[in-house]
């Protein structure tokens, strides 16, 4: 899709999945999200869906559809957002955690803004030709 030959190259999806990674460690490392059982299963879903709605559209094969899961994907980004300014209301992460998280998901979330601008200028050209 557009210049890239699958999803793994895709800098966006790479950093994503190290994002959930970083999140799934986190969410086992730190006893009182472990012990929070729906925060954490919550927190991990919108983690790993980031990556897997990159995965999702790339493979659909349609500028269409993988601008449509980016969107998800950014949606879910946001979730992950919101859900890291409530573990630190909670005093459940401290600082260092809160800003490395939330600066790694501000990150993806843009990187995918732009690429769905990409995209859709292509699409755009596309109706023109």
């Amino acid at each position: 899709m557009a210049k890239y030959s699958s999803f793994e190259d895709m800098e966006v999806y790479q950093k994503a999945l190290s994002f959930g990674v970083k999140v799934y460690k986190l969410t086992l490392s730190n006893q009182q999200i472990n012990k929070d059982f729906g925060l954490k299963d919550q927190l991990q879903r919108a983690a790993l869906s980031i990556s897997n709605n990159i995965a999702e559209g790339f493979e659909r094969e349609t500028k269409k559809e993988l601008i449509r899961f980016l969107y998800f994907s950014k949606g879910s980004a946001g979730e992950c957002r919101n859900m890291f300014n409530f573990l630190k209301l909670l005093e459940y992460i401290n600082e260092e955690n809160f800003y490395s998280h939330r600066n790694d998901v501000l990150e993806i979330s843009k990187q995918l803004g732009n690429y769905i601008k990409y995209l859709k200028n292509l699409e755009k050209q596309d109706k023109k030709s």
